[in-house]
This record gives C-alpha cells, sequence and structure tokens, in this order.
C-alpha cells in the first residue's frame, strides 16, 4: 500500500523520497533531527515514505511533538529555553511559525527606544522646558 503523498503535521510529505529526507520537508525538522526521530520509532532508513504504515507515521508524530520524552538530548533542540516559559521544546511547521512571530513582536517593541535613535525620529525624543546646552569651541592654541 505505497502512497506517493502523506500528510504528517500539517505538511503534505513527498512519499518517493527515504523517511529522513522526507521527514525534512516539515518545517523546523532537518536532517539530523529526523535522523534520530527515525531512529527511536525503529523505522528502516532506506525504506520510503510512502511505505510507512498508518502505526508507523503516528509513532514519528508522537516522537517530533514530544521529543524529550524519548530521550532525544536537549541541545538537538531547536527553542532552547524559551523566552516566556524557559522550557526547551522542538517547534516545527505552524507553531515554528507562531514562535518566530511572538519573537519578532517581542524584538519590536523591545527596541523601539534604539530604533528611532538609530534613523533620528524625533518621536522619541523627551522635550523639556529648558534650551539645550550649547558647547562653544575655541581655535586658538593655549
Amino acid at each position: 500500500n505505497f502512497q506517493h503523498i502523506l500528510r504528517m503535521c500539517n505538511t503534505n510529505v513527498d512519499g518517493r523520497q527515504k523517511v529522513m529526507y522526507a521527514l525534512t520537508a516539515i518545517r523546523g525538522i532537518g536532517r539530523r533531527i529526523s535522523n534520530i526521530v527515525c531512529k527511536k520509532c525503529d523505522i528502516d532508513l532506506n525504506k520510503r515514505a510512502g511505505e510507512l504504515s498508518t502505526d508507523e507515521v503516528n509513532k514519528i508524530v508522537a516522537v517530533i511533538s514530544n521529543p524529550m520524552q524519548f530521550k532525544i538530548p536537549q541541545w538537538m533542540l531547536n527553542r532552547q529555553r524559551d523566552v516566556k516559559d524557559g522550557k526547551t521544546s522542538q517547534k516545527y511547521a505552524n507553531f515554528l511559525d507562531q514562535a518566530l512571530r511572538e519573537d519578532l513582536e517581542r524584538m519590536k517593541r523591545a527596541a523601539f527606544t534604539g530604533v528611532c535613535a538609530i534613523i533620528g525620529a524625533s518621536v522619541c525624543v523627551v522635550s523639556t522646558q529648558r534650551p539645550p546646552a550649547v558647547t562653544v569651541l575655541s581655535l586658538e592654541p593655549v
């Protein structure tokens, strides 16, 4: 029962490729993490993705979604010590997109005054009641 296109983690996976390389179609899953996922699931690396049974596909999705429970080392995961909760996890597919969007928004808010200072916008300047100090440079040698 060969499937040409598999649906895993909200992603279409090519069934003609070998399992390890087919998993890299999922955003956030590279060759190294897909290799370890296949080894944890006891799947032959020479097998094509279209030859996988539904039990094997469910096992792969379980390992990808909870890698720490299957003793995948923390240093291999792509989200270490998250800013929000301080946990280490593997972000993939639409969870990766959401995390990157949140990071970008957080950086925009944190660096607003820095961005204004760089581009020279007058929005960030705090106006005071006194005039600016004047420095006098003397060109005569002392």
